[in-house]
């Protein structure tokens, strides 16, 4: 079977050689030529990365189940968190929450990027223990804004600060927001201190899930997942027991073009992409919902977080965004989680598992099925979202793999917002970028190895000359 995506100008088309539910699970061939095969041997590569033997997947975070542990009782005081990434959407979602649960959650430690003003203001109201700006050269700033303030807390800069924010001796669960891979060192420290970790860095497990999970055994840490698709699965998989998921069912808007056909898409504008049907979202993700490679990261991210195999983890596109995934026991019963979609539950669920927690209806509206009228589903298009087959490709090559795929994605949409390539060309540049990795592709990746080819695949990404007539980006 062969699955075609027009491609503006002169690049033509890029050909998917076979179905990833025939039977393909070593290898995915494309017209261009990226061949994801998985080879016996490895060598070092030019580049001086030394790769390694084929091994076999590490162990996933929750192997399709989730037990309590025995003895496990519920916090008698506040429970205590770090965030790191207060001021992005994540952390200021979280610290909502413990706003509103001040009896169930304290903040202990706090660290964010560069917004001074928001994190003065965090800092004032929740007086946490330790601070972190990561960048230094502002820490003056803090000082200052915090002058005022009946409560002074200890003050650290740079990623050492971060760092030391994710191991805060009293956290019990560190809630991950930072964006890409600068929020996996942080992570990684957390979870050698036994911190557990609150996910919503999708890196951590998406580049470094061959490094990540080892470690988290290790150190008996749960990673409990913050974004909604994982989490209505992780919600759905309580209590299963051994061997009873059969399937996973990743349910996705259809983005921007989920009515377009698919010959229209050599047409799209920078505006086009940003105009997504159901809410108002950053650019970045709005055009990943758009070309539906969220989905397809989301898919190798269920992969490392539920065991599943790829055959085995399906999309289906919902427009109502109201059923947030779906799974499928081995008797064939589906079991699903629903909700209006509001990233505060999965959050709130992240930090008081085992536990529910009472939410009132005036800040947390409860679903009415019958306002809301009525579900659709349909199958998503792969000639719409050739992004589906990269996705499922670099996910069974493993490895370093799948963090080049989410790095040159980013590199690729930044690239369209600013119009220096097409719409179209968000899936040649993405493409291109894994088909040069293949001979230096690492199954079993040190943390260096893992930012090592994050920041190898932006650098490729952005050299991309795409074969559309758009002007060349110079690097």
């Amino acid at each position: 079977m062969s699955f075609r995506i027009p491609l503006n100008g002169d690049i033509g088309a890029i050909s998917f050689m076979g179905s990833r539910r025939e039977g393909l699970a070593s290898s995915y061939k494309f017209k261009v030529g990226l061949d994801l095969r998985k080879n016996d041997k490895r060598t070092w590569s030019s580049a001086g990365i030394p790769c390694c033997s084929m091994q076999q997947s590490p162990p996933p975070a929750w192997p399709g189940r989730a037990v309590v542990e025995p003895g496990h009782t519920s916090w008698d005081s506040p429970k205590p968190i770090a965030i790191v990434g207060s001021t992005g959407s994540i952390g200021t979602q979280t610290l909502d929450i413990v706003a509103e649960n001040p009896e169930k959650f304290r903040v202990v430690a706090l660290a964010a990027g560069s917004n001074i003003d928001l994190l003065a203001q965090q800092v004032k109201a929740f007086k946490p223990e330790l601070v972190a700006i990561r960048n230094g050269s502002l820490i003056g700033q803090l000082k200052e804004a915090l002058a005022d303030a009946d409560y002074k807390p200890v003050i650290i800069a740079g990623e050492e600060g971060v760092i030391e924010v994710a191991c805060h001796p009293d956290a019990a669960t560190v809630v991950t927001g930072i964006v890409g891979c600068a929020g996996l060192k942080p992570t990684v420290a957390a979870i050698e201190a036994g911190k557990d970790i609150a996910l919503a860095n999708k890196e951590t497990l998406i580049a470094g899930g061959p490094f990540v999970l080892p470690l988290a055994h290790k150190h008996n840490v749960k990673i409990l997942p913050a974004d909604s698709e994982h989490s209505a699965i992780f919600q759905c998989i309580q209590g299963l027991s051994e061997g009873a998921l059969r399937r996973i069912i990743l349910t996705a808007s259809g983005g921007a073009f989920r009515d377009w056909p698919a010959e229209r898409l050599k047409e799209v504008k920078v505006a086009d992409a940003l105009k997504h049907p159901n809410w108002s979202m950053g650019k970045k993700i709005t055009v990943d919902s758009a070309t539906l490679f969220n989905k397809g990261l989301e898919v190798i991210e269920a992969h490392y977080l539920f065991g599943a195999e790829y055959d085995d983890i399906d999309i289906v596109i919902h427009p109502q965004s109201i059923i947030h995934s779906m799974i499928e026991t081995q008797d064939s019963s589906v079991l699903a989680q629903l909700g209006w979609p509001d990233m505060r539950l999965p959050i709130l669920y992240t930090l008081s598992w085992p536990d529910r927690i009472y939410c009132s209806e005036t800040t947390w509206p409860r679903l009415d099925l019958c306002k809301l009228g009525s579900l659709t589903f349909k199958a998503p298009d792969n000639m719409k979202y050739p992004s589906m087959d990269l996705a499922y490709a670099a996910g069974r090559a493993g490895g370093t793999m799948t963090g080049v795929l989410s790095a040159a994605n980013e590199k690729a949409v930044e690239l369209f917002i600013d119009k220096k390539i097409s719409y179209l060309d968000i899936f040649k540049v993405v493409e291109e970028t894994c088909n040069a990795h293949r001979n230096e592709l690492v199954v079993q990746p040190t943390l260096d190895e893992i930012i090592h080819y994050d920041l190898w695949a932006r650098e490729f990404a952005a050299s991309v000359q795409p074969s559309s007539g758009i002007t060349p980006v110079l690097v």
